[in-house]
């Protein structure tokens, strides 16, 4: 039975300096298990300041912070870490099934060998590239692979240890249209499944995919709440933002008039607005 709280994460009147330059002031925000939250800002918002804490790499000046009810020293163990990237050395012949075994604490132990004719195979590790849709991939060179393979090996190697809570961090930087879609297909798939999921960026088409938006502006949370609701192309760029062509588009027919001021921002809907079915 699961005991854990219904809250996975809880920021209340957090502050941070690094010395004598305040970063977070007076943050708050939380996420409920099984949502999948995006927390963007600006550069210089205070987003990876907000990471270190979640991950106890760091502690406030002042406020709380828990994960699971846990101070985050003691609750490491729930949250799987996906970064921008894995720093590694291209010549060093690493397979896609050794990077996600990284994600294993116990990936030495008798029921997760490495693999050998006979070994006794590791569910954990097969679930998780699985997952994370590159169990096809297992036995290729890490190198080998595009951007967006690489990025979803990453993320099967955080889900390698099961955790409650998966945080991902600019988890689409430097990639392709077709890598972006397939890591963000991936992540709405692990939602469904019931994945609490914290992504962090500052591209908002990206954020427009998740239940929810937390923006960080100036060290403290000014906007919280459904994607629909709060991104909009005026809010975004009084964030310091830049607003993607959706909002723009979306923004452009509503003082038009061509469509209602409550049109979804997506382009289905803005289809759907300006081509009603008769």
């Amino acid at each position: 039975m699961d005991t854990h709280p219904t809250i996975a994460v809880e920021f209340s009147k957090v502050g941070y300096s690094y010395s004598n330059f305040e970063v977070l002031r007076e943050s708050s925000f939380h996420v409920h298990r099984g949502e999948f939250v995006a927390l963007i800002g600006a550069n210089g918002s205070g987003k990876t300041t907000i990471l270190r804490l979640i991950m106890g790499l760091a502690k406030p000046d002042s406020g709380r912070v828990l994960i699971f009810g846990k101070s985050p020293e003691k609750a490491r163990g729930l949250v799987g870490y996906v970064p921008q990237y894995m720093n590694y050395d291209p010549a060093f012949p690493i397979s896609v099934e050794e990077v996600v075994r990284m994600g294993r604490l116990e990936g030495l132990s008798r029921n997760c060998d490495p693999r050998s004719s006979g070994r006794n195979s590791c569910p954990e590790l097969d679930a998780a590239l699985e997952l994370a849709d590159v169990a096809d991939l297992r036995d290729r060179p890490y190198a080998a692979l595009s951007g967006g393979q690489r990025r979803r090996v990453l993320v099967a190697r955080a889900l390698a240890s099961r955790p409650c809570l998966l945080v991902l961090d600019e988890p689409t930087a430097m990639l392709d249209p077709v890598g972006l879609s397939e890591v963000l297909d991936v992540l709405a798939s692990l939602n469904a499944q019931g994945r609490t999921i914290l992504y962090i960026t500052h591209r908002l088409e990206e954020a427009l995919r998740c239940s929810r938006v937390v923006v960080l502006n100036g060290g403290t949370v000014v906007a919280d709440g459904a994607a629909a609701d709060v991104l909009s192309a005026d809010a975004c760029g009084g964030w310091g933002l830049e607003p993607p062509p959706l909002l723009l588009l979306r923004k452009a027919l509503i003082d038009s008039g061509r469509i209602p001021s409550d049109t979804l921002p997506s382009y289905t809907a803005l289809e759907a607005a300006l081509c009603p079915s008769s």
